[in-house]
């Protein structure tokens, strides 16, 4: 079945940095667009992140920009999100997510509902003292 994987995740202190990485089960990355999620307790997901498979150019919410990096690596098949300077309200599950027969844009993928596409299994992430 085809699926995305995703490693990394874990608790922090304040400050502190994690890696996230997004692998396609039975599928191959080719020019997909690879968005990030995060959903915190009792709120709303929050589109996070995305970079083309076209040509690599990525997109950043307000949230994040300056802080969390996203890379793709097609010959590792794999799309990290690097998080830096992490604080407590960066704390919830991470996703990520593709969908393999839509628009291959960033602005397609980040506002696809959570029925749409691939997505991965989830992966915490705490920032706490």
């Amino acid at each position: 079945q085809e699926r995305l994987v995703q490693s990394g995740g874990g608790s922090v202190q304040p400050g502190g940095s994690l890696r996230l990485s997004c692998t396609p089960s039975e599928f191959s990355l080719d020019y997909y667009a690879i968005g990030w999620f995060r959903q915190a307790p009792g709120k709303e997901r929050e589109a996070v992140s995305c970079i083309t498979g076209t040509d690599a150019s990525t997109n950043y919410s307000d949230s994040v920009k300056g802080r969390f990096t996203i890379s793709r690596d097609d010959d590792e098949e794999t799309v990290y999100l690097q998080l830096a300077n992490l604080h407590p309200g960066d704390t919830g599950v991470y996703y990520c997510a593709t969908d393999r027969f839509g628009p291959l844009s960033c602005d397609y993928v980040l506002k696809m509902a959570a029925g749409i596409g691939t997505w991965g299994q989830g992966t915490q992430v705490t920032v706490s003292s």
